[in-house]
Order: structure tokens, then sequence, then C-alpha cells
């Protein structure tokens, strides 16, 4: 009988064997379901930095000069990047001035903060002079 049974569990376990290595082979094959599709991906740092300088950082110490970091490179308040010389650096924009004239690098380009004033009800009470 043990005779009989050993080449059933011999093909049971090729055929379990079989769709578990399939199943790997196939996991291999699919690619990453949270990368984004082709046309949305940002364009690479290389490819910006062929293009037009880039402020990634602003590190402004208590003491010392402070220091941009202009397409990967470290450039301290005076230095030169290219051509163009770190004339002003704030902790959101850098400013170089260069043969091509100033021109700004802010580090988050598109965004502009603005500030909202509300007036709270305890200022309008002040101000007519009545009570609450």
């Amino acid at each position: 009988m043990a005779d009989r049974l050993m080449p059933v569990c011999r093909l049971f376990f090729l055929l379990v064997l079989s769709v578990v290595m399939g199943g790997a082979q196939a996991q291999g094959a699919l690619s990453d379901p949270t990368r984004p599709p082709a046309g949305l991906s940002a364009p690479t740092l290389d490819a910006l930095a062929e293009t037009e300088p880039v402020l990634q950082s602003v590190v402004i110490p208590k003491k010392g000069k402070p220091v941009a970091v202009i397409g990967g490179k470290q450039v301290r308040l005076g230095e030169l990047y290219g051509e163009s010389r770190l004339i002003k650096l704030t902790e959101k924009e850098a400013v170089l001035e260069g043969p091509a004239g100033i021109e700004r690098l802010m580090l988050t380009p598109g965004i502009e903060k603005t500030n909202i004033i509300t007036k709270s009800p305890a200022a309008g009470r002040a101000q007519s002079g009545g009570k609450p």
C-alpha cells in the first residue's frame, strides 16, 4: 500500500512545487503597482540641472555664512555658482547675480504665502465701546 501512495505523493509534491514556483516567477514579472504612470513622473534632477539651476536647500546658521544647495552643490553667500555669484540668501530664496543679470531661485516655486487677517469678536466690541 505504501508503494502505491509514494508515486501519488511525489506527483502531488511536484504539482504544489510548480504552482509555488510559477507564482514566484509571475510576481517578479509584475511592475510596482504604486509607481505613477510614465507620463506623470517628475523629471530627474539631472535633466533639471542641465537647463536651469534649482534651489534645493537653505541653511542659515547662527554663526558663519549662510549656505544654499543649488543643483546639488553647496554655495556659500558671496561664492560663485557657475558664472553667477550668490548675493542674497533668505529662508525662501537665493539671489544670483551674473552676466545674464539677477536670477531669483525660489525654494518652493509656484507656492506663494499669504497672510489671512481676521477680526476677532473682542476687537469689534473694543472699537464700538459697548459691553457684550
